[in-house]
């Protein structure tokens, strides 16, 4: 039988002592926030799609710049969203096999502040600076 973990509060995440970091309850706080995520954003790119489907032509060149306008906006949100599902199900997949919350660089935790305001973080705040610094001083694309 399955243990049943009680629901935390964002408040109660943020009490809980640094050993107990990315604890059950903790990794049951993020899946629950990025299942939630995952379907927000479902349908978000479903209802983008519909209106993609439901494009057509008008014989005003008027309403035809605007319906393309229109579908323009649709295309992106859909390219956008998709791209945030993909790192979404890849932190899903990250809880299942036990490394959320660790920086896919360093292995140190990225800390409970930085998922909450971005749970798909997959760097530190310090990997995630010193990413940005390489990609303004050298221009390139560092992974993460």
């Amino acid at each position: 039988m399955a243990t049943i973990i009680p629901a935390l509060s964002q408040t109660d995440l943020l009490k809980m002592p640094d050993n107990a970091y990315m604890n059950d309850q903790q990794l049951a706080f993020f899946h629950a926030q990025l299942a939630n995520l995952r379907q927000e954003i479902t349908a978000e790119i479903e209802e983008a799609k519909q209106c993609i489907a439901d494009y057509h032509t008008s014989p005003d060149p008027l309403d035809t710049a605007s319906d393309q306008e229109m579908l323009q906006t649709a295309l992106r949100v859909v390219e956008r969203r998709s791209e945030l599902l993909r790192k979404v199900i890849t932190s899903l997949k990250r809880i299942e096999a036990g490394d959320y919350g660790y920086c896919e660089l360093s292995d140190e935790p990225i800390g409970l502040n930085r998922l909450l305001a971005r749970p798909t973080a997959t760097l530190s705040v310090a990997a995630k600076e010193r990413q940005e610094f390489l990609e303004r001083t050298e221009g390139r694309i560092v992974n993460g």
